[in-house]
């Protein structure tokens, strides 16, 4: 069978493509964005993936879950997205937690996995701070996505550390929880600092929280873009970090 990483290997060197293959990253929250990272750390040849997702497939996810088909509608995402990643990398390890990411379990869900780098895509807002600072506690890197709700111009997304970025509300709330939790606010972000539109009013969801939930517009495009975004940034990390580790 002919080698689905060649191509990676012409741009980056067998080495590095080799390197990626060791890595382990885990994906928090596997939507709209979360989706998009998980399937191109996949294509990149990454060979630990741990996803996490309390949530199933329901219809309103189809207009821009790459997870979120007609024939995939009520499966957990966690399911759908490891199936896809094994048919994209077959010799990927991958995890699937069906777990809700509180106060009460982040850590352990951290230490559990053995991962070296989180991928925050989670958008409750203090399950998000508490990811955050649960990585942070334990030496992890972390990259987070912001809020691609209500935005419109691919032009406006940004990459930038959380303490740089604007004009997002979500970003905007994180900070204030992590500032007053007494957490770093020194890890990078991708964000829109498009003026978001408005939202519908909340409206009451079935989940292990019983929380109300503000709904956002989405296009199809965007959390893919913050997604794709994400994921570069990881690949350029874990890139340079096995070349740092060559040279020690």
């Amino acid at each position: 069978m002919p080698d689905p990483f060649e191509r990676s290997e012409i741009l980056l060197g067998s080495p590095a493509v080799a390197d990626l293959r060791r890595r382990h990253v885990l994906i928090a929250g596997v939507g709209g964005v979360g989706g998009y990272v998980a399937e191109n750390l996949a294509r990149a040849g990454v060979g630990h993936i741990t996803l996490v997702d309390h949530d199933v497939v329901s219809p309103s996810n189809i207009n821009r879950q790459v997870v979120a088909l007609h024939s995939t509608l009520d499966q957990p995402k966690v399911a759908v997205m490891a199936a896809r990643i094994r048919d994209i990398s077959p010799t990927c390890t991958v995890v699937a937690r069906r777990e809700f990411i509180t106060a009460d379990n982040a850590e352990r869900i951290l230490r559990e996995s053995g991962t070296e780098l989180v991928a925050d895509c989670i958008d409750a807002i203090a399950w998000k701070a508490v990811l955050i600072q649960s990585a942070q506690q334990l030496g992890l890197e972390v990259f987070s996505s912001m809020g691609a709700g209500n935005r419109l111009d691919p032009r406006r997304v940004r990459i930038a550390k959380l303490n740089q970025t604007e004009k997002c509300p979500l970003a905007r709330e994180v900070r204030a929880l992590l500032r007053k939790n007494g957490a770093s606010l020194d890890f990078l972000t991708v964000f829109s600092d498009e003026t978001p539109r408005p939202t519908a009013p909340p409206e009451p969801v079935t989940g292990p929280q019983g929380r109300p939930k503000t709904v956002n517009g989405t296009i199809s495009y965007m959390p893919a873009l913050f997604g794709v975004m994400l994921s570069g940034m990881i690949i350029q990390f874990l890139l340079e970090a096995g070349e740092s580790e060559k040279n020690i």
